[in-house]
C-alpha cells in the first residue's frame, strides 16, 4: 500500500477547516468579555481537534468511512447548535429556517464514499 499522504492531509486539514470557524468565533467572544461563550467554544473546538486526529481511517483500516465520519459530523452540527443559541436563537442571527438546506450539500461525502474503508479504498 502506498503511503497515501494526500489522502492523509486531506482528512485532517479538511476536518481541521471545518472547525476553525468555531476558534475564531470563540476568541471574538473572548475578546467581547463573553467568557461562556468563549471557553465553551474553545472546548468544543479543542474536543473536535482531538477526534479529527484520534478518528482516522488510517487508524480503523476496516471501518467504513460514514462510521469515522458521523462523530465528526455530530460535533460540526453541535457547533452549529451552540452558535446560534449562544445568539439568542434564529430570530437573533436573522436566519431563517430554509437556510438549513445547505446542510445538504454537507452530507453528499457520507453517500459518495461512505461505505468505503481505507484498506478496500486501493
Amino acid at each position: 500500500m502506498a503511503n497515501r499522504r494526500g489522502e492523509k492531509i486531506g482528512w485532517i486539514v479538511g476536518w481541521f477547516g471545518s472547525f476553525l470557524w468555531v476558534c475564531l468565533l470563540s476568541v471574538i467572544w473572548l475578546f467581547q468579555n463573553r467568557m461562556i461563550d468563549g471557553i465553551m467554544g474553545i472546548i468544543l473546538f479543542v474536543i473536535a481537534i482531538t477526534a479529527i486526529i484520534a478518528i482516522t481511517p488510517w487508524r480503523y483500516p476496516d471501518t467504513q468511512y460514514w462510521k469515522l465520519m458521523l462523530p465528526m459530523y455530530v460535533l460540526f452540527f453541535l457547533a452549529i447548535a451552540l452558535c446560534i443559541y449562544r445568539y439568542g436563537g434564529l430570530e437573533n442571527t436573522g436566519l431563517q429556517w430554509t437556510a438549513f438546506f445547505w446542510i445538504i450539500p454537507c452530507l453528499v461525502p457520507l453517500i459518495i464514499i461512505g461505505r468505503r474503508t481505507w484498506n478496500g479504498n486501493d
